[in-house]
C-alpha cells in the first residue's frame, strides 16, 4: 500500500478541467486538470486491462475512494505498521539540515493528501523568512482546498497554489517558478515498478531547473518478517483495505465481486524487493462487471495483484535516480526509512 501519503478520495474529485479557481485575496489558488469523468474513463480502462492480463492485477490508486482513504489512515496507528510514525520521526530530526541544503523559497508536494507531515518542511523551509509559496499536487480537489485553507492560516506570509491532476498526466503543469524543493514521501514512489519508477523519475527531472531539488522519501529493505507484518496486522485492517477494491469495482462498474470469495496475501518477494500484495480467490468463480460489459474467470487459488511496495537500498537508489537525470545530494536515515536530497544531473 501507499506508504505515508497517499492518493485520496479518488472518485470524489471535484469538476473537470483544466480550470483555475481561486482568489488572490485569499492566497489560495486551485489549479484542476482531473475531474471524475477522468477518473471514471480511468478506472474503466484500468480494469479492462488489469482484470484480461495473465496474471490479473489493478494500480493500486483504485483503493482509495473514501472509506478506503480512512482504512488507510487506521492501518498507519496499527503497531506492526511503522513507516508513517519512522518517517515523521526522521522528517522533526533532519527538516533544518533538509532546508539548509535545499535553499527554496517554494515547497511542492507530490500526493501531498492532507499534507500533515509537510508541516514540518514549511516550519523549516520558513524560519528565515524566504519560504514565499506551497505548492500541493494530489488527485483531490475537496482534499486539496481543505489543506490549502489550513496551511494558509497557519502560514499566512505563504501563498498556496494547489493543483489538482495525477502523476501520469499532470507533472508538466507543476508551476516551475522559485527555487522549488519537490518533496515525495511515505515511500509513495514504492507503489511503483522498476520501469515505471524510471519513467516517472524521467518525467519529473525534465521540469526541474539547476536549483530545484527533489526530497524523496523511501522505505529501507530489512528483516522480512517485520515487513510481512507491517501488511498483515493482526486486527485486518490491512485485509479490510485491500478487500475494498472490490467494493469500488462492485459500485463504480456494476461488478459482482463476493468480498467473502478473495483473502488478502501480503508476501515478501526477495528477486524484487517488494511487498507483492494481493487477493487470492478462494474457488473457481465467475465475476461479471457491467459497465464494462466484462466477465472475468478466476481459478481455485488465483492471485489478482493490487499493489507493490517496493524497499530500497542507498547504492540502488542513488543508481537509479542518476538514470534518471538526478544525483543524489544527500542522505538520512534511521534504520527504517530514508529521506534522500537529489539535484539536476
Amino acid at each position: 500500500m501507499p506508504v505515508g501519503q497517499g492518493p485520496r478520495g479518488l472518485l470524489g474529485a471535484r469538476p473537470r478541467g483544466p480550470s483555475r479557481r481561486g482568489a488572490a485575496l485569499s492566497g489560495l489558488t486551485v489549479d484542476v486538470h482531473l475531474g471524475p469523468d477522468d477518473l471514471a474513463e480511468a478506472l474503466r480502462a484500468d480494469a479492462r486491462l488489469g482484470l484480461t492480463s495473465t496474471p490479473k492485477f489493478m494500480p493500486p490508486k483504485w483503493l482509495y475512494d473514501h472509506r478506503g482513504s480512512e482504512l488507510f489512515t487506521e492501518i498507519t496507528r496499527q503497531p506492526e505498521y511503522y513507516p508513517t510514525e519512522s518517517e515523521r520521526r526522521l522528517l522533526r530530526q533532519t527538516a533544518d539540515e533538509i532546508a539548509a541544503a535545499a535553499k527554496s523559497d517554494t515547497l511542492v508536494e507530490l500526493g501531498s493528501g492532507t499534507s500533515e507531515k509537510t508541516r514540518l518542511l514549511l516550519d523549516s523551509l520558513n524560519k528565515n523568512g524566504e519560504l514565499a509559496k506551497f505548492i500541493p499536487f494530489d488527485v483531490s480537489e475537496a482534499t486539496l482546498r481543505a489543506a490549502g485553507a489550513a496551511i494558509r492560516a497557519e502560514y499566512p506570509n505563504v501563498a498556496v497554489h494547489a493543483v489538482v491532476g495525477d502523476f501520469d498526466h499532470h507533472l508538466e503543469e507543476i508551476p516551475r517558478s522559485g527555487r522549488r524543493l519537490v518533496a515525495f514521501l511515505g515511500s509513495t514512489i514504492g507503489n511503483l515498478g522498476p520501469s515505471d519508477r524510471q519513467a516517472f523519475l524521467r518525467r519529473l527531472a525534465r521540469t526541474f531547473a539547476p536549483d530545484d531539488r527533489l526530497l524523496l522519501g523511501v522505505d529501507l529493505v530489512k528483516d522480512v518478517g517485520r515487513l510481512e507484518a507491517a501488511y498483515n496486522d493482526a486486527a485486518g485492517v490491512t485485509a479490510r483495505f485491500t478487500h475494498n477494491l472490490l467494493t469500488v469495482m462492485n459500485r463504480e462498474l456494476e461488478a459482482d465481486f463476493d468480498l467473502d470469495g478473495f483473502v488478502h496475501e501480503a508476501r515478501w518477494q526477495p528477486e524484487h524487493s517488494w511487498i507483492r500484495i494481493g487477493l487470492r480467490s478462494r474457488r473457481r468463480q465467475k465475476v461479471s462487471l457491467g459497465e464494462i460489459d466484462l466477465s472475468v474467470e478466476f481459478a481455485d487459488g488465483e492471485l489478482m495483484r493490487t499493489e507493490v511496495s517496493s524497499k530500497f537500498r542507498r547504492e540502488s537508489l542513488s543508481d537509479e535516480l542518476e538514470a534518471s537525470g538526478l544525483q543524489t545530494v544527500s542522505w538520512w536515515d534511521n534504520g527504517d526509512v530514508a529521506l534522500t536530497l537529489a539535484a539536476p544531473s
